[in-house]
């Protein structure tokens, strides 16, 4: 085990408008610990496709939480996540905590990267976010009543953006071991259709489930107006991430927290007594 970071210094968090980028900021600032918010429209700038912003937002940051645009599967993500990393040992930084894809072989070599990079570190490998449902593309399929992919059946633990930020807030402060992966699930193995009806029930909605090809899943897509790279980046994640090497649970949650993590149920009637599903919400 590292020895925590009792004083962690000015921490980076790139990507601090997204899922779990805005919550581990939050995190930090509630633990008092100083905020570099990493995004295109921040005091001092981050830009994935901007490199020379990048060593500005680096100047005098201790630790860094490293959430990659669009995905870490992408062609250039490596390029781009070793030349960050080389810029970061450059500046004085002490740990790296990189948020990953579980299930995505095209992101290990980022991993990798990151664990050679001579600081410390610990990548976060999360299975599909159950925000998904509440904020992400999954949400207008949710209030449209028919949630319709190419799943084939497969179980996934999903797991919640909060207990993602958990985790890697533990891992930049010190108070979760570094040099290590955490392979980070919610409780219980589920169907996407059996997600949905949870989901649906808690939300009030009548929203049903339907399985179907992958082929025409694309097809939908690009007759929505879908970019074609998003097209491609969802064909490599439904093709990769949903053949059955998720189905499974890890304790990685409870070794980095000391708790369980947060079940799908209980997401989806706090996210409903949000108003996650509000209709006149998303107007």
């Amino acid at each position: 085990m590292n020895t925590p970071i009792t004083d962690p210094g000015l921490t980076l968090v790139v990507g601090s408008t997204g899922k779990t980028g805005r919550r581990v900021a939050s995190r930090l600032e509630d633990l008092g610990v100083p905020v570099r918010h990493g995004s295109r429209r921040a005091a001092i700038p981050f830009d994935w496709e901007a490199p020379g912003t990048w060593a500005p937002a680096l100047q005098d940051v201790r630790a860094a939480y490293v959430t990659f645009v669009p995905d870490l599967s992408v062609p250039g993500a490596p390029e781009a996540i070793a030349r960050f990393a080389d810029l970061a040992r450059e500046a004085g930084v002490q740990r790296l905590v990189l948020l990953s894809g579980r299930g995505e072989s095209e992101a290990r070599r980022c991993e990798q990267i990151v664990a050679a990079s001579g600081l410390e570190w610990a990548v976060v490998r999360a299975a599909w976010f159950m925000e998904n449902f509440s904020e992400s593309f999954l949400h207008g399929m949710m209030l449209g009543g028919t949630v319709a992919l190419p799943t084939g059946g497969m179980q996934e633990p999903f797991v919640s953006a909060d207990d993602i930020a958990d985790v890697a807030v533990a891992a930049l402060t010190g108070q979760a071991d570094a040099d290590r992966v955490y392979d980070v699930t919610g409780p219980r193995l589920m169907t996407f259709a059996e997600a949905v009806t949870e989901v649906a029930d808690a939300a009030g909605l009548s929203t049903q489930y339907v399985e179907i090809p992958h082929d025409v899943f694309l097809a939908g897509l690009s007759e929505h107006g879908i970019p074609e790279d998003y097209v491609d980046l969802l064909d490599y994640l439904f093709r990769e991430t949903l053949d059955g090497r998720n189905a499974s649970l890890t304790t990685d949650v409870q070794e980095a927290l000391g708790r369980e993590p947060q079940d799908l149920r209980e997401f989806a009637r706090d996210a409903a007594a949000r108003g996650a599903w509000a209709l006149e919400a998303s107007r």
